[in-house]
């Protein structure tokens, strides 16, 4: 496993946001969604594209706290530009589980 310092660590911005839109991503070459994400006043709206089609429907994932990367270079995937990283886990399967914390936190609180 590389190590990295703290400082590195401190460079990745880790945020909480809320999904307030989900919908299929056909274009994209795995099945995934086209998410948009807000992150608060501060921060604003964000999207995604997120391969997490086997575990969730686009219609659950309304509303739903993730914690997402914000300061990647945007990425163009499919016809979409993805302005954010929503992260998850692979279960035992290999379906992607969402990172989600687990209380109401306030929309853009960085994870330290």
């Amino acid at each position: 496993m590389q190590q990295i310092t703290w400082q590195d660590f401190e460079k990745v911005e880790l945020r909480v946001g809320r999904i307030i839109s989900a919908q299929p991503f056909p274009e994209a070459r795995k099945p995934a969604y086209k998410l948009v994400v807000d992150f608060g006043e501060t921060l604003g709206t964000r999207k995604s594209s997120a391969q997490i089609t086997e575990i969730y429907q686009c219609d659950e994932l309304i509303g739903k706290l993730v914690v997402a990367v914000i300061n990647f270079p945007p990425k163009q995937i499919g016809p979409m530009m993805s302005e954010c990283l929503v992260t998850g886990f692979a279960n035992s399967d290999g379906a992607v589980v969402l990172c989600v914390p687990d209380q109401e936190v306030p929309l853009g609180t960085k994870l330290f």
